[in-house]
């Protein structure tokens, strides 16, 4: 009982529809209301229809009465039917881009910590879970409880005495309700937590296939998927014993109920103490009563195993995103005559990884970009020099210290209009399932088809793009397989270039290309950097000898600073990977 509160995170998704959720509990009302009839129009035509006093007559006014009824059950069985089921659809479909976009909201560093393949599983099976209970388990369970209360009436009505034996079992029935379903509650958890981790697995499988299949790692990944399949199956195996159970004892005790009330009642109406209808319509709600409770029993356990998904939604739904936007965001200046925009100033960053602690990722570190200068950082991995593009991008925020853009703290401005004023070209390009098209206008969805190809142009992807089948309405596969290394950086060129920002952040990705992609690459930065502040990590020192400045970064600290010869003369760092690099080429 104590997750159901958890299933109110669907309440404000049927407040808009709220017409309709009323038309809904009518059509449910009624339909149980003409069920309940049903029965007395049993009692009729038994007592009367059969017993010849009234001539056929009355055999064919109660005959058509019921059929009557049931055209009127049917028309109000088919309109609950259609609107739970619209608003399940509606519902779902709304709970699905409620989860999606909180999901969009969380910065980067929340995936480093959470599998993708959970939040897959909370907007595929989960969501799906809420919907079957908005479309069909919980107007089924209100109808089955409101068939159920009025059929316990009606048995009274027609015979108090018989009634008392069916009240009499009811703490039986009750009982395996609530042992059973408190097990099953803990156990649908479970279930749907292994069917998670199968997600999660089967997700990061599939997007890693070139790598699985290099290694010829299939039997063993298959291995794994089994085992975890195993599981999830002797989860869901171990909630559904349980169910068995508790439905068996819910037939046996609730139908024995009926077969001893069959007997007495039969006693009853050969001693003249009960019509034969009276005893027809007895039966009827008793067996009513039964597959009502025997549907309770089954919806109630659908009904926990959404207030299960619901919880592990709501959970996700509560997490607070580590970055958001200022209640008054500053706005950042407006370029004019005489003041370039697009100055990047890091002073005295301080910061340390929740996961690594111990060890400063950025130890003291202060650095300015200036518009229209390119500033390049080099040093070994784990140097700082990803968490330095992090925080520009305002992914995370600084322990201590401050990061400015043309003056303005970044955690006192809209992360929006910080990203807008920054062009971001990656070490591995992310390319989408789509056209050449909608991924070079990616950042600027509204933009003109000469703006695009102006763009490719700049980035010399023109020619390949024109080379392709469809050309710019060429699809490009999961994340561009039909592309080379080369094409793909230059694609993301052109993507940064159509949005021409002041900054440009680029994780320079050369080193992995042939000599005629890296000149390639190499022109359509040089053009995308003209007039505008960069900073760039450099891979390759051959690249940024160009640089006006080159930053040296070891250990989380700024170690030297300088152009390329300068910094060759001074000794160092620097120097060593300079000379480790040329000698080897």
């Amino acid at each position: 009982m104590n997750r159901l509160p958890a299933l109110r995170i669907v309440l404000p998704l049927l407040r808009p529809h709220a017409l309709r959720v009323a038309g809904a509990v009518l059509a449910m009302a009624t339909a149980a209301g003409l069920m309940l009839l049903l029965g007395q129009g049993l009692r009729r035509i038994v007592d009367d229809g059969f017993s010849g006093t009234g001539g056929t007559s009355s055999l064919d006014h109660h005959a058509l009465l019921i059929f009557g009824l049931v055209v009127l059950l049917g028309v109000s069985t088919a309109s609950r039917f259609f609107l739970v089921s619209w608003l399940g659809e509606h519902v779902g479909s709304a709970l699905r881009r409620r989860v999606f976009a909180h999901a969009l909201r969380l910065p980067p560093s929340h995936y480093e910590q959470r599998r993708t393949g959970d939040v897959l599983t909370l907007l595929t099976a989960d969501t799906e879970i809420l919907r079957g209970l908005v479309g069909a388990a919980v107007s089924q369970w209100l109808r089955a409880l409101i068939t159920a209360l009025g059929a316990l009436g009606m048995l009274f009505f027609t015979s108090a005495r018989l009634s008392l034996l069916v009240v009499a079992v009811t703490p039986l029935i009750v009982l395996p309700l609530v042992v059973f379903g408190r097990r099953e509650r803990r156990l649908s958890r479970v279930a749907q937590e292994r069917v998670a981790d199968l997600g999660a697995q089967a997700e990061e499988t599939l997007n890693a296939m070139a790598t699985v299949q290099a290694h010829g790692h299939e039997a063993a990944d298959l291995r794994h998927f089994a085992e975890r399949a195993g599981q999830s199956v002797a989860a869901s195996l171990a909630r559904v014993r349980v169910r068995a159970f508790l439905m068996l004892s819910i037939i046996l005790l609730g139908f024995g109920a009926i077969t001893l009330s069959l007997w007495v009642g039969g006693h009853a109406v050969l001693s003249g103490r009960l019509t034969g209808g009276e005893l027809s319509a007895f039966v009827f709600y008793a067996v009513l009563l039964a597959t009502s409770v025997t549907s309770l029993s089954e919806l109630w356990s659908e009904v926990q195993r959404a207030a299960g998904a619901a919880e592990r939604v709501g959970e996700f739904l509560d997490v607070e995103p580590e970055i958001r936007p200022p209640a008054e965001p500053v706005p950042l200046p407006a370029p004019a005559p005489g003041r370039p925009v697009g100055r990047l100033a890091f002073e005295d960053v301080r910061l340390r990884y929740p996961s690594r602690p111990e060890v400063p990722a950025l130890d003291g570190v202060s650095l300015v970009v200036e518009p229209g200068e390119t500033v390049a950082l080099v040093g070994p991995s784990g140097a700082g020099k990803t968490t330095l593009f992090q925080l520009a991008l305002r992914f995370r925020d600084p322990d201590s210290g401050g990061v400015t853009l043309d003056g303005v703290d970044l955690r006192a401005a809209d992360p929006a209009a910080i990203r807008a004023r920054i062009g971001l070209v990656p070490q591995d390009p992310v390319i989408f399932s789509a056209d050449v098209r909608e991924n070079i206008r990616y950042g600027r969805p509204d933009a003109a088809e000469e703006d695009i190809r102006a763009a490719a142009e700049a980035a010399d992807a023109a020619g390949f793009i024109e080379a392709l089948p469809q050309g710019y309405g060429t699809f490009l596969g999961e994340k561009g397989v039909r592309l080379s290394g080369g094409q793909r950086q230059r694609i993301a060129i052109a993507r940064a270039v159509l949005c021409d920002p002041p900054l440009l952040l680029l994780d320079e990705a050369t080193s992995a290309l042939d000599a005629e992609s890296e000149a390639a690459v190499q022109a359509a930065i040089a053009r995308l950097s003209r007039g505008r502040a960069v900073l760039v990590i450099a891979h390759r020192l051959a690249t940024v000898r160009r640089a006006d400045r080159i930053v040296v970064m070891e250990d989380g600290r700024v170690v030297a600073e300088g152009r390329h010869e300068q910094l060759v003369e001074e000794g160092g760092l620097y120097a060593r990977l300079a000379r480790l690099q040329f000698a080897s080429s």
